[in-house]
């Protein structure tokens, strides 16, 4: 299972993932968390180019603010 990053914060509808470096998931990549529960798919890749962030749309049931801190991965 490859890491994808951090959710460091909820905007909206979608949750902000901090990636661990440049090799991130790209745009339609799905997302589990460490359970391997689906959490989303990438919807978006910005920032900079060395560390970017990914907006993450949930999938539904998904509790965005619970996902805050929390380590997410490349299905």
């Amino acid at each position: 299972m490859e890491r994808a990053g951090s959710v460091t914060r909820t905007a909206g509808n979608v949750a902000v993932v901090r990636s661990d470096d440049d090799a991130h998931p790209g745009i339609g990549a799905a997302l589990v968390d460490q359970n391997l529960d689906a959490v989303g798919r990438v919807v978006d890749v910005f920032g900079p180019v060395e560390r970017p962030y990914l907006a993450v749309t949930p999938q539904s049931g998904v509790h965005l603010a619970g996902l805050v801190g929390e380590t997410l991965y490349v299905r």
